[in-house]
């Protein structure tokens, strides 16, 4: 009998910056920023597709809605929590001496 070792998984795999692209060269920071913001709006409109899926009736399962609208609170959450890194930095790098 085999046991397969637990593997921990925080949710944030998805927003894991890659180093090098399928052609071995480097992903640009704007490019890399814009790709995972549209997963975030992605989450969003899926979560508001269910939302609305629901609310018509069409569908009962209040568990799958409710893990939508979850996932994609969080990525907005940790959208704003970088955005707000970048401008602090920026300000920070401003404010140096030179």
């Amino acid at each position: 009998m085999e046991i397969n070792p637990i593997k921990f998984q925080s949710g944030f795999e998805n927003f894991a910056i890659e180093k090098e692209n399928k052609n071995n060269q480097t992903q640009a920071f704007s490019d890399l920023f814009r790709e995972k913001l549209n997963q975030v709006n992605e989450l969003q409109k899926d979560s508001q597709a269910m939302t609305a899926s629901f609310a018509a009736g069409e569908t009962d399962n209040v568990h799958d809605v409710m893990i939508a609208a979850e996932k994609a609170k969080v990525a907005v959450n940790l959208t704003t929590a970088v955005q707000t890194k970048v401008i602090d930095a920026y300000n920070e790098i401003m404010r140096l001496q030179v």
